[in-house]
């Protein structure tokens, strides 16, 4: 109970941007590895291991930390979310395996699957401690856990494809890896904040029932989102394999940089969004609105223009020369990425807005439209046709998000 005075906002931001900057930088480093000791197949395992993983546990998640983080008047108990958490994590650890065996992979891409979901498992646990840091403002404690977890999980999945010359274990090494995060650091961290015996789980049937009802629209939003992203990749290892899945993944991961920026950006301003909004302060909320889009669209137009410029060689240096092959590929990537940052923004605005119910059928049409798009494009286009889909699917999902802007600030 010593440790949980917490930090300033200023603290907790630059915390929380140099934690974010340095596990985004390590996972980038997973898949530069692959590469560069491996092949476009064992890049595209790796992916679709993920992409298989991330829809699942994102809604069996169902927003817990967010939820455990805001609950300012303590409705729940920590042991509360830790008990819905463990279920949670157990359903959604049977329902990976199940798809592993059953989803007509080879033996080496189903243990893969199998095993991200075992190191999301961990992962999930530890977001849930996660959750109880940030209710107490001590977001170091998060982002060193990050920055122990990151470079952890590069040293031994390198080590693990580096003595086998298998993905397989390089992803045991991860799941070792997250294992030893949650045991050794966030386990400690939360005993640093409450005693050991609030730590335990609990499960009151009334209390999860309600729990789980407050949190499930939250759940089907993030596996929305989760699933826009992941759905080309399923088309791609579908109709053209694990190489394919693995070059576009890895060109497709230079998306990320930009939004580092543009998620730190988000978050320190959504508080100052939605003061503005409940105070009836259209010109300000939307003059701060404004200058975050403009961000967005300097960050997009300098990646495509990167792109354009120096794509080959950028491909070249970070990867091998194979995936340089994909320079239209690269462009047309840094497109959907700068009207994604864009249609973040606008995403944040609404949420200061506080509208929250109108995001699960806007990310429905996202999501369909984004697998009408793929359909029609990828059997002629190949990857091409898979980078227009997601600039259609962002381009839409831009108009939506600023039609409800617009509505939002015309009420006032």
């Amino acid at each position: 109970m010593q440790q949980h005075k917490p930090l300033t906002l200023r603290g907790n931001f630059s915390w929380t941007f140099a934690g974010n900057l340095v596990y985004a930088a390590c996972q980038w480093g997973m898949l530069v590895i692959l590469a560069k000791l491996g092949s476009p197949e064992m890049v595209g395992q790796f992916t679709l291991g993920l992409a298989i993983t991330a829809p699942i546990i994102m809604f069996t998640n169902l927003q817990l930390r967010i939820v455990q983080a805001t609950d300012a008047r303590k409705q729940y108990s920590f042991s509360d979310y830790l008990g819905l958490r463990l279920i949670s994590t157990a359903l959604a650890l049977a329902i990976v395996t199940v798809i592993s065996l059953l989803g007509g992979f080879r033996w080496e891409t189903s243990l893969v699957i199998f095993l991200m979901g075992l190191a999301k498992a961990f992962e999930s646990i530890s977001d849930i401690f996660h959750g109880l840091i940030q209710q107490y403002e001590r977001m170091d404690r998060i982002a060193t856990s990050l920055m122990i977890k990151g470079p952890l999980s590069l040293l031994l999945l390198g080590i693990g494809v580096y003595m086998s010359g298998h993905i397989l274990w390089g992803v045991v090494g991860l799941v070792f890896a997250w294992a030893v995060v949650l045991v050794a650091w966030d386990i400690r961290s939360g005993i640093l904040i409450l005693y050991r015996s609030q730590l335990q789980p609990r499960w009151h049937r009334k209390t999860l029932v309600k729990l789980v009802w407050l949190c499930l629209p939250l759940g089907f939003v993030m596996m929305l989102i989760s699933l826009n992203t992941n759905i080309p990749r399923y088309f791609i290892e579908r109709y053209l394999g694990e190489r394919e899945l693995g070059i576009f993944a890895a060109i497709a991961y230079l998306m990320v940089a930009g939004n580092i920026v543009v998620n730190a950006l988000g978050e320190s301003s959504i508080s100052r969004l939605a003061k503005y909004y409940a105070a009836k302060d259209a010109i300000a909320f939307h003059t701060l609105l404004l200058k975050l889009v403009g961000i967005a669209a300097l960050l997009g137009g300098t990646g495509v223009l990167m792109a354009v410029v120096a794509g080959h060689q950028i491909l070249t240096l970070l990867y091998q020369p194979e995936y340089a092959e994909q320079t239209n590929l690269f462009i047309w990537l840094m497109v959907a990425a700068g009207i994604n940052y864009v249609s973040s923004f606008l995403s944040y605005g609404m949420t200061a807005c506080q509208y929250f119910r109108i995001q699960m059928p806007l990310f429905a049409i996202v999501v369909t439209i984004s697998t009408i798009a793929c359909l029609w494009l990828l059997p002629s286009l190949g990857l091409l046709g898979v980078a227009i889909a997601l600039v259609i699917a962002t381009i839409v999902q831009t108009i939506f998000s600023l039609g409800v802007i617009f509505y939002a600030l015309h009420k006032l």
